[in-house]
């Protein structure tokens, strides 16, 4: 029989607060090949404001990055857990997220020495939200950053992103109308912390691909993964 080489166990992640009637959200924790041992390096990966923490973008990045020997975990806002369309309020969102990681860490046996954080659209806001204050972690990485309102580039607000004190990967589809490439580009040259930009060719928001492209939403998803193995190993032998 063949030894698998990740597991994936169901877990329930406590909120502080009772959300929606709900005192837990579910959540995914991907579980490498003989984890705790080797490097020890976990990934955090909050879903956006339309999605789950099914969205195959998400669902098939957590499932590379285990495979790649990452403890990797994703779970649900309370608003998603719960079949609601209006997300949280912020606050809800920071807490959830911060609960999501602390729960990494329950067991001393086993916790993570490495910690990378990020999501998808509002996931990653509220990722470099947290990375800026109080929770610490080795990098960031922010998928189909949001910044500026669909189509509007006019209408940018990148402060957020001139708080971030970690090294940052940002991943983004060459189509999305949230994110003008050139705009993001030179946003990046007024952040401090250190920065890096992946673009997916032919990819929209939701990092899929027109036919047309010849290209398949498979291959851009895998690209992703990539693009993060890749990153984090550069952040991590930077640091060592």
């Amino acid at each position: 029989m063949v030894e698998p080489s990740a597991r994936y166990e169901d877990v329930k992640i406590r909120l502080q607060d009772a959300v929606h009637g709900l005192e837990q959200v579910s959540g995914v924790l991907g579980i490498p090949r003989w984890w705790p041992t080797g490097s020890r390096v976990s990934v955090v990966i909050a879903h956006g404001r339309t999605d789950d923490m099914d969205d195959p973008v998400l669902a098939d990045l957590h499932r590379e990055l285990t495979e790649r020997r990452y403890l990797t975990l994703r779970f649900n806002f309370p608003f998603a857990e719960a079949k609601k369309k209006r997300p949280d309020p912020v606050t809800v969102l920071r807490r959830t997220l911060r609960a999501a990681v602390a729960a990494l860490g329950r067991d001393p046996t086993a916790a993570p020495a490495h910690l990378f954080l990020g999501g998808k659209g509002m996931g990653g806001q509220v990722a470099a939200d947290l990375a800026s204050s109080r929770v610490r972690v080795d990098g960031l990485f922010l998928m189909a950053y949001p910044l500026h309102p669909l189509g509007k580039p006019e209408k940018s607000n990148p402060d957020q992103l001139f708080r971030i004190i970690s090294p940052v990967l940002f991943l983004q589809g060459s189509r999305d109308r949230t994110c003008e490439l050139d705009l993001l580009r030179n946003t990046l040259t007024r952040v401090g912390a250190p920065s890096s930009l992946f673009v997916s060719q032919e990819a929209d928001h939701n990092f899929k691909v027109a036919k047309k492209s010849g290209r398949q939403d498979e291959e851009v998803r895998r690209e992703l993964a990539a693009a993060l193995d890749d990153w984090i190993q550069k952040v991590l032998g930077s640091t060592g």
